[in-house]
């Protein structure tokens, strides 16, 4: 009876995380770009995202969030060239979209397992879509910002969240998607990678 309600609150997870990220990345790209193009570039990166996730539960479960990650990632860089979309404000609808998703993620965690280390990782996130929020806003009003370009708001969000998990890895604090005393050294070099990416989207001349 427990395994039959587990397995429908992942499924429900599943459907509304899904659904979620597909209005929030359609959302974000329909001013410049035909619905086909958005809807089928989300596919690539949701079956990436499936794909990673089930060679993670098959193999080695505790890898979960980063294989599916990873397989998002791929999927976004084959729709990035298979339709010719544009790198930086194509990440950022990724990485925001999917924010809700690993929110619920989360939630249920710390709900079927009573993880109040979930349940901060959840509220975190919410405080995470905030700020994404008020930078997607305000981020042109930056003087030091020279170029204005988008993509600032998913990025600086993404390194912010990489920071705090690299802070919690540190500690002796463990969590559903950590991987042991890699995640620190994982969590940091993908901070870092998104710092310099950063870097060079705010260098771009307009």
């Amino acid at each position: 009876m427990r395994y039959n309600h587990l397995m429908l609150m992942n499924l429900a997870v599943a459907v509304l995380g899904i659904f979620t990220f597909l209005f929030l990345f359609w959302k974000r790209l329909k001013e410049d770009y035909a619905g086909e193009i958005i809807f089928r570039s989300a596919s690539y990166i949701l079956v990436g995202v499936t794909a990673g996730w089930v060679v993670a539960v098959n193999f080695s479960p505790g890898w979960f969030f980063w294989a599916s990650a990873a397989g998002g990632i791929l999927g976004l860089s084959f729709a990035i060239l298979r339709f010719r979309v544009k790198f930086y404000e194509t990440l950022e609808a990724f990485i925001i979209s999917l924010l809700p998703w690993l929110a619920l993620v989360f939630l249920k965690d710390s709900g079927v397992r009573s993880s109040f280390s979930s349940f901060l990782a959840f509220c975190a996130i919410l405080i995470m879509l905030f700020i994404s929020y008020y930078l997607d806003t305000h981020y042109k009003g930056f003087t030091w910002y020279r170029s204005g370009k988008i993509g600032f708001a998913g990025l600086a969000v993404a390194v912010i969240f990489f920071l705090i998990r690299t802070a919690i890895a540190m500690t002796k604090v463990t969590m559903i998607s950590f991987v042991g005393r890699g995640e620190a050294v994982i969590s940091g070099i993908t901070a870092l990678a998104g710092f310099l990416l950063l870097f060079n989207l705010a260098r771009i001349k307009k």
